[in-house]
């Protein structure tokens, strides 16, 4: 099953929802879904929302995405980052290298 949805699209823009998990089992289908949107005029941003769990696999590929999109001198940025994903970045340190605001609630979690 595609877990890849394509949320908004303009002429320079483009914004993807991924939803369910980010694993070593969804890795390869997410990794050729995205690769077809890595056009250098536009913007990309990943909506990490319905991201239920992610593993190593899926901290690569959005590390793919993030060298790839610098390398064509593309916008690239994460977005409303859910719980699991929140908790690999800062786990494997990569909050700076991704550069995304990541909105705390009021009640102290991250959002």
């Amino acid at each position: 099953m595609l877990t890849i949805n394509v949320k908004k699209q303009g002429d320079k823009d483009t914004q993807i929802a991924i939803c369910n998990e980010m694993t070593i089992y969804t890795a390869l289908e997410q990794a050729s879904a995205l690769s077809l949107h890595l056009k250098a005029e536009q913007t990309l941003q990943l909506d990490l929302s319905e991201v239920s769990e992610i593993d190593s696999a899926g901290v690569q590929l959005l590390i793919y995405m993030k060298k790839e999109t610098n390398r064509l001198n593309k916008q690239f940025s994460l977005v409303n980052h859910s719980q699991a994903v929140v908790e690999v970045i800062e786990l494997f340190g990569l909050v700076s290298f991704f550069g995304d605001p990541i909105i705390v609630s009021s009640n102290g979690n991250e959002l």
